[in-house]
């Protein structure tokens, strides 16, 4: 697959609400595949790095200080986090400097419900914060059907629908 190839495909549930003087971003995708194969994709830092947009020093499968590495940027960045709630194959909870994400996974008939919702302090980022998690989930989309195809970070993401995903995920949260 390439630039010319790629098809983001149609735009996940979006919402947002305040939450005291933050944003959070509810972001709904459904997966075709097990909770457990998706939390594997959360959680596993070898998973992490063939679709996130940061890799982790260890499992966030468990509880506890984590450090992830931004590699969305010209230089990688390591990140102080924590894992504050991880509970297979459903919940997994991190706080990584002012964000928080909650990764909910509910098991369906035809695979997973996958629920994010990230925390972060100004609303502007909302249709930001979207698009590029739509990006990136459809490259662990990618990745869990077997067929991985290389991550989509940074200002790569631009080649690869991300100002018109910005744009649709825009007007759809801002009514």
């Amino acid at each position: 697959m390439n630039r010319t190839t790629f098809e983001p495909g149609p735009l996940a549930e979006v919402g947002c609400h305040a939450d005291e003087d933050r944003w959070v971003l509810v972001f709904v995708r459904d997966l075709r595949h097990p909770p457990e194969k998706v939390w594997a994709a959360l959680t596993d830092p070898a998973r992490l790095s063939e679709w996130s947009p940061y890799t982790a020093d260890r499992d966030l499968g468990v509880v506890g200080d984590v450090t992830l590495t931004m590699i969305d940027a010209d230089r990688p960045e390591d990140l102080p986090a924590s894992v504050i709630r991880a509970e297979p194959p459903t919940l997994l909870e991190y706080t990584s400097g002012n964000n928080v994400m909650r990764w909910e996974l509910l098991a369906t008939d035809h695979g997973t419900r996958l629920t994010l919702r990230h925390t972060v302090e100004d609303r502007e980022w909302m249709p930001k914060v979207a698009a590029g998690w739509h990006l990136c989930l459809v490259v662990a989309e990618h990745l869990l059907d077997g067929h991985p195809i290389d991550p989509i970070r940074g200002e790569d993401a631009r080649d690869y629908g991300w100002e018109e995903l910005h744009e649709a995920y825009a007007k759809k949260l801002s009514g």
